[in-house]
């Protein structure tokens, strides 16, 4: 997720000493190998990526994909852009959200960038120019997730409420993915310090049920069912716990403070990513993790849990960048999933505050994930730092851009 260390009037350096900044995350990374295989399909089905050719074209009836040969470097928005949620609208064009930051000294409540490739981004405006009227008077939007269904966008997101002293989830719809986004009048669900934060919206593929995920700081990830407008909960229905924080003084474990949970489903199981321990700050210790489930309500069973390591890391620092964590995950058109995350460039660390909220510039990084005995990996654990073959993307249509 991503939360300055104050919330509300309560801070993170005030819980945790060094925890400050709740919004920035950082990851390890893997390199990736891009291999790609094709598999001649029949008439007017798109031909698939050739795994073990990664400089091949993808020819289609409709046009021609973007080649295999490609390559990016991280990162790939140079720019604070923390917490970023990345999905693909019905436009065609990928979009990114993000926690609040100050662009060109104007400060954006909640950042949207746009690519045709995820490889190469522009800015957009303010995805939630006008704040909603029971947080007029904050300054703390952070960790939004986008989802799209029946031509709404619906934008969840953390908010600082006028009145209260913990964070509140929240929701706002829009008909256009760049927005602008409108508040739904009230919050989702209040509660206590950074609680009710990095929210997470996701359909069971398997039962149709609307979910949502979130959770920060010593207590456990959730997920509750929305109702059918998906600016509620489902009446009757409780939150259930997913994930937990392990109680220790190790100051090595990443697990000790958990958020920022993603799901995706894969070959059977449902994999919740998510992120821990301090995302900002001077001493700044950020990771993704994992856990994987037969259902998208739980119970999930962490990697160190089903392996014995030591840790569910997936992916960690390294001398480059920092801290990387809160994380989104998208598949390719090679069927492939990339993690989309944040990470503080050593070399770079400052950016200028908004309210005390942020003192790192925390950028947006890519690594494509490999599984491996039936757990996703970022291929060498830490972010990638040289050129790596790019995803596989169909391209957006002519009447889309």
């Amino acid at each position: 997720m991503k939360m300055p260390n104050n919330l509300g009037r309560i801070t993170k350096r005030s819980l945790t000493p060094g925890r400050n900044c709740r919004r920035r995350r950082l990851a390890p990374c893997c390199c990736a190998v891009a291999l790609f295989s094709i598999s001649c399909l029949t008439a007017g089905i798109v031909a698939q990526p050739r795994r073990n050719n990664p400089g091949r074209a993808v020819a289609t009836r409709r046009g021609e994909t973007k080649r295999a040969g490609n390559t990016y470097t991280n990162p790939v928005f140079d720019e604070d852009f923390p917490d970023p949620t990345v999905i693909r609208a019905s436009d065609g064009f990928f979009y990114a959200y993000a926690t609040q930051a100050i662009v060109a000294g104007q400060t954006h409540n909640i950042q949207v960038a746009r690519s045709r490739d995820l490889t190469r981004w522009e800015r957009l405006g303010d995805a939630l120019p006008v704040k909603p009227v029971w947080a007029n008077q904050t300054q703390k939007f952070w960790a939004p997730h986008v989802s799209e269904h029946d031509g709404v966008f619906y934008l969840y997101y953390s908010a600082d409420p006028n009145t209260l002293t913990g964070l509140c989830l929240a929701v706002a719809t829009a008909k256009n993915a760049r927005g602008p986004f409108t508040d739904s009048g009230k919050p989702l669900k209040c509660g206590k310090s950074f609680v009710n934060i990095d929210p997470m919206a996701y359909d069971d593929p398997r039962t149709g049920k609307r979910l949502l995920y979130w959770g920060s700081g010593f207590e456990p990830l959730r997920v509750q069912e929305l109702a059918a407008d998906r600016v509620s909960f489902k009446r009757g229905s409780t939150a259930r716990e997913v994930v937990f924080p392990i109680k220790t003084e190790d100051p090595a474990n990443y697990q000790r403070l958990i958020e920022g949970a993603w799901v995706t489903w894969r070959d059977g199981f449902y994999y919740l990513f998510f992120s821990g321990d301090n995302c900002c700050g001077d001493k700044a210790h950020y990771a993704v993790m994992v856990a994987r489930s037969r259902a998208a309500e739980g119970p999930f069973e962490t990697l160190a849990a089903a392996t014995g390591e030591p840790q569910s890391v997936i992916l960690e620092l390294n001398a480059r960048f920092i801290a990387p964590g809160h994380n989104s995950v998208i598949r390719d058109a090679a069927g492939d999933d990339w993690i989309v995350y944040h990470a503080i460039d050593a070399g770079r660390r400052n950016t200028e505050a908004i309210a005390g909220d942020r003192d790192v510039r925390r950028i947006m990084l890519m690594d494509r994930l490999v599984y491996r005995r039936g757990w996703p990996r970022v291929e060498w654990g830490s972010p990638s730092t040289l050129a790596k073959p790019a995803p596989v993307v169909a391209p957006v249509a002519e009447s889309a851009r």
